[in-house]
């Protein structure tokens, strides 16, 4: 079920800016994506629509569950490692967000169901 908040909302059209500034950059696309960064892409949102914690998530980086397969976990910090800095100056308005939104107060020291986390 996708969920329609208005972070989650944000957290979508962030993603598909990332890896649009990644594909156009690295894999030289003009239009759209290429099949890998498409890839990329809808795995992202189908991870982001099963988020147990919902609208009130933590970023990424900071969530007790790791819900990425390694290997796209590895791609997906590629794309904003590179993307990321890029941000501010093709998308200032959705990074300003994205900033505020891992700085804020989270969940994440706790699991969805408000038991303890599953930090390794």
């Amino acid at each position: 079920m996708a969920q329609t908040s208005a972070r989650i909302g944000r957290e979508r059209k962030t993603l598909e800016a990332m890896i649009r500034i990644f594909c156009r950059d690295r894999h030289g696309t003009t239009d759209g994506f290429c099949k890998d960064c498409e890839r990329l892409l809808a795995y992202a949102l189908k991870r982001l629509d099963k988020c147990p914690f919902g609208a009130e998530k933590p970023a990424c980086a900071d969530c007790p569950i790791h819900c990425y397969r390694p290997d796209m976990r590895e791609r997906i910090r590629a794309v904003m490692r590179h993307a990321g800095p890029r941000m501010i100056w093709r998308h200032p308005v959705l990074a300003a967000f994205h900033l505020m939104d891992g700085r804020s107060k989270s969940t994440a020291g706790s699991s969805p169901k408000g038991g303890p986390a599953n930090k390794p």
